[in-house]
């Protein structure tokens, strides 16, 4: 085979290493940006964080235009050592882009269009930072903690020091207590368990299994009743045996309802949740109206005994996007804006950065006068990054409601079918992108908080050759079904007829779809229930 040279053009994207940046912090949650902000201001010592109150704090990003102090370039010794250590930058603090973002920050509306400019010329400042995240304040305050939600395993130790063990049987039962998941149940079987413990030996192995099965026993009689449970039957069995011992209990109907409901917690737990009463009667050798008095009893009992200790502050979504309603009737109109309190207020260190500016770099530390110079580039492509992304979820927040204004002034079935394609093609983005910005992004509305992808929907076609959005006919379908009559439910043909008559063209099988959606049982077992 002859070789030979030849010369070709082609084309081919590559991603810069800001442009990475800029994507993934795009497609952050407001928690997950949070962690970002926070991992940074630890590895680059150009970042600090503003405290809330300094005067020159703008939106987002606070623009020093004094210059800087004295007694701030007496500090350069201290950047000499840091220029001589680069690998041990343990002032932590966070960089700030030279450009000031806007002056208002619940008025800020910025078009995405982001300069950098090359010099360091406009730094200065004396404005305090609150530093990398290191605080001395260690103090508690107490009335949180007294009004903090005790946790279930913190319940159940508090239980167990009125018992009287031994140091193997209390130790077994610590580590049941520990390995309960948040719903109260006990996860993987015992013998498991003590061989995880004991790894090879056998004889351990059999001791630690008989600790462990003492140990579920003293667990299964604490509070909460069903504690300890390995399955859902188990947990309801455990709150039936518990009901059937109080003194109230003494009507010999009343036993035989739980000795009942007992025989169908043996069953398979299928049957109970399609209330199948008819092979409940035969598997459980009872009358109908004895397994009907049984599963209501088994509905009123707890499946999850340990949910009720579990924080729900945990849960809180914190929006992102402000909407709020300015004027009334045909003047009617929305105004979207930022959440201030999610944007973090991020500067570039002002005395680092001009004492780096005027070092000369010698022979000697060349190398860490330049990874200096990549840490505080860093910085500035790092607040950067979080004003373009911020800028972004803005235009597409605003887009959003200029498209679904009916949605705000009248509800879920003016809201009009949306495709991420038709915001990209508005706004001159990638569907990729929109995708991202939509993804964990909340809206705080007149109407309660939604998710930026809940205001997106397929269309279904009407009769007059319109579309009607996916999520108008769920609340139709929703609407129609809370009207029916409970002793003849509505059926998935029914409801389809009944969107037909209005003008709907929806099938079966997706009335069917968006009623599981909605967590709507079907037509049988909601007659059953």
């Amino acid at each position: 085979m002859q070789q030979g040279l030849s010369l070709r053009v082609s084309q081919h994207l590559a991603l810069s290493p800001q442009l990475q940046q800029s994507i993934r912090l795009l497609q952050l949650s407001t928690l997950e940006l949070e962690q970002e902000v926070g991992q940074m201001l630890d590895d680059n010592p150009f970042l600090e964080r503003l405290q809330n109150d300094a005067e020159r704090e703008l939106f987002g990003v606070a623009q020093a235009d004094t210059p800087v102090s004295q007694s701030d370039l007496e500090s350069e010794t201290a950047i000499y050592s840091i220029v001589n250590n680069a690998s041990q930058s343990s002032d932590g603090s966070q960089n700030d882009d030279e450009n000031s973002w806007v002056e208002d920050p619940m008025g800020w509306e910025g078009d995405g269009s982001v300069s950098m400019p090359a010099d360091d010329s406009e730094w200065g400042g004396e404005a305090p930072a609150q530093g990398n995240n290191l605080s001395s304040d260690d103090d508690t305050n107490a009335t949180e903690i007294a009004l903090s939600p005790i946790s279930l395993q913190k319940f159940l130790h508090t239980q167990v020091l009125h018992l009287r063990l031994s140091n193997e049987d209390h130790a077994a039962l610590w580590f049941l207590i520990e390995s309960l998941n948040d719903d109260g149940y006990l996860e993987g079987e015992l013998s498991e368990l003590a061989s995880s413990l004991a790894g090879t030996d056998t004889h351990q192995t059999e001791q630690f299994l008989h600790h462990l099965t003492v140990a579920l026993r003293l667990l299964q009689s604490l509070e909460p009743v069903g504690v300890g449970a390995r399955s859902l039957a188990e947990c309801l069995s455990l709150q039936l045996k518990a009901m059937a011992s109080k003194a109230s209990w003494n009507d010999t109907a009343d036993l035989k309802v739980v000795d009942v409901a007992l025989r169908i917690c043996e069953q398979s737990m299928d049957f109970l949740a399609r209330r199948d009463i008819r092979n409940l009667v035969m598997l459980c050798h009872a009358k109908d109206a004895a397994v009907r008095s049984a599963i209501a009893l088994i509905g009123r009992l707890d499946p999850k005994p340990g949910r009720r200790f579990v924080d729900v502050e945990r849960n809180t979504v914190v929006p992102d996007v402000l909407v709020t309603r300015t004027g009334t009737g045909s003047a009617t109109k929305f105004k979207v804006q930022l959440n201030p309190d999610v944007m973090p207020r991020l500067r570039v260190h002002d005395v680092y950065a001009n004492a780096l500016k005027g070092f000369k770099a010698g022979a000697s530390n060349e190398s860490n006068v330049h990874a200096l110079q990549q840490r505080l580039m860093e910085a500035r492509w790092f607040i950067k990054n979080i004003q373009q992304r911020f800028d972004t979820i803005l235009r597409v927040s605003n887009a959003i409601v200029e498209r679904q204004k009916g949605f705000f002034i009248h509800g879920d079935l003016a809201m009009r079918p949306l495709v991420l394609r038709e915001i990209a093609d508005e706004l001159g983005l990638h569907e990729s992108t929109i995708s991202r910005v939509t993804s964990a992004k909340y809206m705080a509305t007149p109407l309660g908080t939604f998710e930026l992808k809940y205001f997106f929907g397929s269309g279904l076609a009407t009769e007059c050759g319109g579309n009607a959005s996916s999520t108008a006919v769920r609340v139709l379908i929703k609407q129609f079904i809370e009207a029916e009559n409970p002793n003849k439910p509505l059926s998935d043909n029914q409801v389809s007829a009944m969107l037909q008559e209005q003008g709907i063209e929806c099938a079966r099988r997706t009335v069917a779809k968006y009623r599981e959606a909605l967590r709507i049982a079907p037509a049988s077992l909601r007659k059953a229930l």
